[in-house]
Formats: C-alpha cells, structure tokens, sequence
C-alpha cells in the first residue's frame, strides 16, 4: 500500500499582509510628497503668473506665501528648487509692474531676501534630510519617548517616588534628566539623576542620547557598575564638553536597604523620621566622563517607615552668590517645612521654591509611607 504524500502546508498569509500594507504604505507616502510638490509648484506659478497679468490688483509679497509653505513642507532636495524657480519668475515679471516706485523695489527685495534665508536654511536642514515640519515631529517624538523611558515606574503601596526637572531656558529640552528602572517589577528600584555639562538648550541633545544609553545599562547592570559603565560609555564618546554628574540610588523595596553613588554630584540627604534628623550621604567619585576606569564609593542605609531620601542637581542648592553647603542646609529646611504636613507634589512645590531660575534644576523624592 503506497502512503499518500500530504500536501504541502501553505504559507501563512500575515507576511504577505504585512509586506503589502508596508508597501501601500511606502506608495502613499511618497504619492503624498508628490503632491505637495506638485499643489505648491501650481500655487506659485499661478501666483506669478497673476502678478505678471494684473499687476495693479496683485501685491508683490504673495509670492511669500507659496514660498513659506514649501518651507514648512517641502523636504532639503526639492525645496531648493523651488526657491530659485520662483524668484526666477518674480524677476521675470518684476519688470512689468506699472510703477517702479521706491516701494516697489523694497517688497522685490523684502522678497528676494525671503528666498535667501530659505535656501540658507534647507542647505542646512540637508545634514538632516527632512523637511521642517517633518525634523520637528521627530524630534517631539524622540524627547517624548525618553520622557517616557525615564518615567518612575509604579512602585508598591508604601512607597511614595516623585520626580520634577525645570529648564533653565523654559523649554522641554534640559540638561538634567532621570533614568529608572525597576527589573520584573521586583524588589529592587534603581533610580539615576544626571546634570550634563551646559544648560537649557545647550545642554539638550547631549542628556537626549546619553539618557537613552543610561537607561538602557541602568536595567542590565549591578548597581555597583552602573556609575563605571557610564563613565567609560561617556569618556568613548571623545566630546569636547562629554562630562556630567549623577547621583545614583538603589532600593530594596522589601527590606528598605539604599545604596547611593555619587559621580560628582552633590550628595543625597535622607530623613530619618525616628528622630527628625536629616544625615547627608557622604560619597565619593569623580565626574563622569574625564578619569579612566575610575573608582566610585557608595554609602549604605535603612529607609523606615516615615524615611524620606532627596536626590538634587546642583542647581537646587548652588548659586554664584551662595555655596552649596549652604544651598543644602536651605534645601533641608524648605523640606521640613514643606513637608511636615503632606508629601503629594512635593517635588514640585521644593523645586519651585528653590534654585537658580537661570539653572536647569531637578530633585527626586523618596518616601517610605
């Protein structure tokens, strides 16, 4: 008896459905940039082409709008071209305007200067490859993905962690920024407080790829090697201003037991509710990013039930008339007092409260309940 062979399996439709989604996809995109194009290059020729036909009802300084919008919309390769193909219309048709007043030649110029800061700033926008609109979006995103990476994660009902980061320019982009991590929800909860080099804007691309990277070798490292790791990631990346400070805690959320390093930062301070006195964790190490394979000395503790650990940038507590001792003690008493009656937003109401509004300041806040 000869066995009948079974027909072949067949293949299953999801990559098939995936390969022509990403390519209906890819088509629509680019039908799309097609377009745009091709809707601006009839905008400017209609407008040109009015001026030259009704040169007493049509104003010069249209030709502005097609050429505003190509900025917004038009990506570095196509809106060169556009540019110079219109001005080169505008000049062709300048001659037939009816007066060539003083006036007249100021908007021919007004214009013509419009055109040359664009192009100015799509050969720059070249190393990006993108339109603006475009550059832009990406950006929101990537800083909206970090903020989100560097979220504190949900820790169990008796604890309490807040975070809050003021720019010292005002804008989303900061030099200071936060990294968690808390491995399969577990017992241990590291959290990590960076102040790149430089400040508000300045400051802001370094901490957007070096939070990303701290955040990435914050879950996958022992805590005691976080701070070496970073330092040899930073010293790698060969920047001319490539240094930063961190602070750097690790929790175990069962037994309360903290370890806190520190990389030229200044030091975190702890409450122990027993006895209302705030102890300051004296460690030791060097910033990161400037010494070889350098050493990094943590300190131990005990959080108890009412125990409050503050994590800080130097812009909380130093400014160029007072010295960070100081700025600490004033830190510590502002935290008594606001404290005293409420924990929620504590963050907040301390950051708000204290600092260098021309500094980029962020503090953490720990609270066993």
């Amino acid at each position: 008896m000869t066995a009948e062979r079974a027909p072949a399996p067949a293949a299953p439709p999801a990559p098939r459905l995936t390969r022509r989604l990403r390519s209906v996809v890819t088509r629509f995109r680019r039908s799309g940039d097609t377009r745009i194009l091709t809707g601006l290059a009839i905008a400017a020729f209609v407008t040109v082409a009015a001026l030259g036909l009704w040169p007493h009802y049509v104003p010069i300084t249209a030709v502005a709008l097609p050429l505003i919008l190509a900025h917004l919309a038009l990506g570095p390769k196509e809106l060169p071209w556009f540019v110079v193909a219109t001005m080169l219309g505008l000049a062709l048709v300048a001659p037939r305007q009816p007066q060539l007043s003083v006036r007249t030649m100021l908007e021919i110029i007004t214009v013509f200067v419009l055109g040359f800061i664009i192009l100015l700033a799509s050969f720059r926008r070249s190393r990006l490859g993108v339109a603006g609109v475009r550059g832009e979006s990406m950006l929101v995103d990537l800083r909206d993905r970090i903020n989100r990476h560097g979220g504190l994660p949900e820790l169990p009902s008796d604890w309490q962690a807040e975070s809050a980061l003021r720019s010292a320019s005002g804008s989303p982009f900061a030099g200071d920024f936060v990294v968690a991590s808390r491995p399969h929800h577990g017992d241990r909860f590291d959290v990590v407080l960076v102040d790149v080099s430089g400040k508000g804007d300045e400051a802001g691309t370094r901490s957007l790829l070096l939070s990303g990277a701290f955040g990435g070798l914050l879950g996958a490292l022992r805590p005691e090697d976080f701070l070496p790791a970073a330092n040899e990631f930073l010293i790698q990346q060969e920047w001319e201003e490539g240094f930063a400070t961190a602070v750097h805690l690790s929790l175990n959320l069962k037994t309360g037991e903290a370890r806190v390093w520190t990389a030229g930062h200044p030091p975190a301070v702890q409450l122990a509710a027993g006895t209302g006195r705030w102890s300051v964790h004296d460690t030791e190490g060097p910033i990161l990013g400037l010494i070889p394979n350098a050493d990094f000395i943590g300190t131990r503790s005990i959080m108890r039930s009412g125990d409050v650990i503050l994590l800080y940038t130097d812009g909380m507590v130093e400014t160029p008339t007072r010295d960070m001792s100081l700025g600490i003690d004033r830190l510590v008493g502002q935290a008594e007092r606001d404290l005293r009656t409420s924990f929620e937003r504590g963050a907040d109401r301390l950051v708000d409260a204290l600092g260098s509004r021309y500094d980029d300041r962020a503090l953490i806040l720990i609270h066993r309940r």
